[in-house]
């Protein structure tokens, strides 16, 4: 035993003399190492590199390997002066919704998610930036669209609708914009100056309706390429209808229509707007269950409220969640502003066909109202044919607005919310037959 001792510390005893004896060899090493790393990259060195990853840097002297945030190939152009070109077009979208009071809700958070998307180097669009990740999660799976129309549809009020139910026949008309547009997109392909399929044809006119959550729904399914810049199109548009619109309602109209005052709506009982969305609904699913989801969501928004015994819920849906998602949504769309995916001709062909689909729509609504005015009954303003499109209740202020111009004492509001309401369904039947036809 006394012997194993002994063995054992003379063990000990070379290992540590090993270890002594290694020391210094190790820390010159260690040392020469770090002199090597600082000397390879010297100060001056170090604030090259700094500006050069340096967003200024980016815009004067683009890198010729930098690829998009999806890793495909961008020019030269949309490396410098494009970028350049969309902040200050959001900062024109930031004037709007701050100075003129233009849909802010949507501009603010659309205009913001443009000026991230154009920010150099930091990627935040791309499939791994936060932006890109907003993107896939709510508008490249139709989630957000879905969960908007909830939101739209507890705070829609179906008495104007339901008290006078010819207006319908207004919101019906607007989509002539859609179906118009389509034709339209399908003649310029036949004659060479474009190249859609029907199914981006299709996904491309239902901008006319101004409904941003179903041009969302029905590009997923039938022109997911498409979907950013039909999103951003339709979303433009919507903020915009206090500009696109007043002129289309002016040149259609006479000054003598524009003053023509309404007669009082009469009370809708609450039997009434319990059963409308359930019948609604019943009719989607025996004609049209292509449009369901939409539709449906609507529905039940509406429901709902009316019921009056899930206030909770109602308010959830009318402020929280809309609220949160509208959020997520301007920001996901917002995304699609970078100038990679924004200044190249595809999107400026959608641009300028949606344009031509909210126009055509605006005035098929105002056209159709002086048409019903020619058979006997009471007079419709033709101005609210106009709201027939379907971004409520934004064009439904536009038309009181407009005809408080003529006649301060002229209440338009309540009266346009039957065409404005008409319309959201009419472009989410629109969606749905659109769909069965081509998908």
């Amino acid at each position: 035993m006394k012997s194993f001792v002994i063995k054992l510390l003379a063990l000990m005893f070379l290992s540590f003399g090993a270890l002594h004896a290694s020391a210094p060899a190790s820390a010159e090493a260690l040392s020469t190492h770090q002199e090597e790393t600082y000397v390879s990259q010297p100060f001056s060195e170090m604030i090259t590199g700094f500006l050069g990853s340096t967003g200024i840097a980016a815009f004067i002297n683009p890198d010729p390997e930098e690829l998009d945030p999806h890793g495909k190939e961008m020019s030269d152009f949309h490396k410098s002066w494009g970028r350049i070109i969309m902040i200050l077009v959001t900062f024109f979208l930031f004037w709007l919704a701050i100075k003129k009071g233009f849909e802010p809700l949507l501009l603010l958070p659309i205009a913001f998610g443009g000026l991230l998307a154009n920010i150099p180097i930091a990627g935040i669009a791309g499939d791994h930036g936060f932006l890109g990740v907003i993107y896939n999660m709510g508008l490249a799976n139709e989630m957000f669209p879905i969960l908007i129309f909830m939101g739209v549809g507890a705070m829609t009020d179906f008495g104007p609708l339901l008290s006078n139910p010819k207006t319908a026949l207004l919101g019906g008309a607007a989509q002539f914009g859609i179906f118009g547009t389509l034709v339209g997109a399908v003649a310029l392909t036949q004659i060479g100056l474009a190249d859609f399929t029907l199914q981006q044809a299709s996904a491309i006119s239902i901008i006319g309706g101004a409904d941003g959550p179903t041009s969302i729904f029905i590009a997923t399914k039938l022109a997911p390429e498409l979907l950013g810049a039909i999103a951003v199109a339709s979303y433009s548009y919507m903020a915009m209808v206090p500009i696109i619109q007043p002129p289309i309602m002016r040149a259609l109209t006479t000054e003598a229509e524009r003053k023509i005052k309404m007669t009082t709506l009469r009370h809708v009982s609450r039997l009434e707007k319990l059963v409308f969305p359930i019948m609604v609904l019943t009719l989607a699913i025996l004609v049209l269950p292509a449009a369901t989801p939409l539709i449906g969501a609507f529905m039940f928004g509406n429901f709902l409220k009316e019921s009056g015994v899930v206030e909770r819920l109602n308010d959830t849906l009318q402020n929280s969640l809309i609220n949160t998602v509208t959020i997520f949504l301007g920001l996901g769309v917002g995304s699609k502003l970078a100038a990679n995916e924004f200044l190249v001709p595809d999107t400026m062909f959608i641009m300028a066909l949606g344009i031509v689909a909210f126009s055509v729509g605006t005035a098929s609504g105002v056209l159709m109202a002086k048409v019903m005015n020619m058979f006997p009954g009471h007079k419709v303003n033709p101005l609210i044919g106009s709201a027939g499109v379907s971004a409520v209740p934004m064009a439904a202020r536009v038309s009181n607005k407009v005809g408080m111009e003529y006649d301060r004492s002229n209440m338009l509001l309540m009266h346009a919310m039957g065409p404005n309401v008409a319309g959201v369904i009419g472009s989410a039947v629109a969606a749905g037959v659109l769909i069965s036809l081509f998908q």
